[in-house]
């Protein structure tokens, strides 16, 4: 395999390691060097962004992810479900060279998603069996109208990052996130600080979402040097 090219032909890891800490790491979500006016909320959402700087590839996201979204009952009280990362809503990609993208649903302002879906609006709430939640802004499905067509996972993976799945056992679209009811959990338990919850553009560029596009910016970043 052809070296990697590197400050002194070292690893990533290695290399990370002399990052500076603080604010100053790239943060993106499908876009970078995004900027907020703090002068207004106008166009402004929530959603959870990625400093590839500082993730390791640790999975922890993942396990959170699945024991708070996948919860079971257990002698009557309801628990944790299993840490599975099969089961996450983010899932980390590892690409070679070593690099790690964490990925989950970027809560896209035109959802191509719901766009796709063929379900005709219900003729009370508007919402096709894909719909965005009023709160959070979060996608959800409607088990009950949806015909698990999969029309949705389709346009995620050509037009953005391909988050949606089908669920394994009942085969309609899953996986996307759900914000933990508004206190993310990979956030909240990433030990590097990795992940942010935070105001950002709705409208900001989400092209190079995919998991193999940003994988390519980051691996021009720390190699070709």
């Amino acid at each position: 395999m052809e070296e990697i090219k590197t400050a002194g032909k070292q690893s990533r890891r290695h290399f990370l390691s002399r990052i500076a800490a603080g604010t100053g790491g790239l943060l993106i979500l499908g876009s970078y060097g995004f900027s907020i006016k703090k002068d207004s909320k106008e166009g402004v959402i929530r959603a959870i962004a990625v400093d590839f700087e500082k993730c390791t590839g640790c999975r922890t996201c993942e396990s959170v992810c699945s024991e708070y979204n996948n919860k079971t009952i257990l002698n009557g009280e309801m628990i944790k479900g299993l840490s599975n990362p099969a089961k996450s809503n983010i899932r980390v990609y590892h690409f070679n060279p070593d690099v790690d993208i964490p990925s989950t649903c970027a809560l896209c302002k035109d959802a191509p998603c719901i766009e796709a879906c063929p379900v005709e609006p219900h003729p009370e709430t508007g919402h096709k069996a894909l719909y965005r939640d009023d709160k959070l802004n979060t996608i959800v499905n409607d088990t009950e109208r949806c015909i698990a067509c999969l029309n949705c996972a389709l346009a995620c993976s050509e037009k953005r990052a391909g988050v949606i799945r089908p669920d394994p056992v009942t085969g309609n679209p899953a996986f996307m996130c759900t914000l933990c009811g508004g206190n993310p959990q990979c956030v909240k338990y990433c030990p590097y600080g990795a992940l942010k919850y935070m105001e950002m553009p709705a409208d900001r560029n989400l092209d190079n979402l995919a998991p193999e596009k940003l994988a390519e910016i980051m691996i021009d970043k720390f190699y070709n040097v």
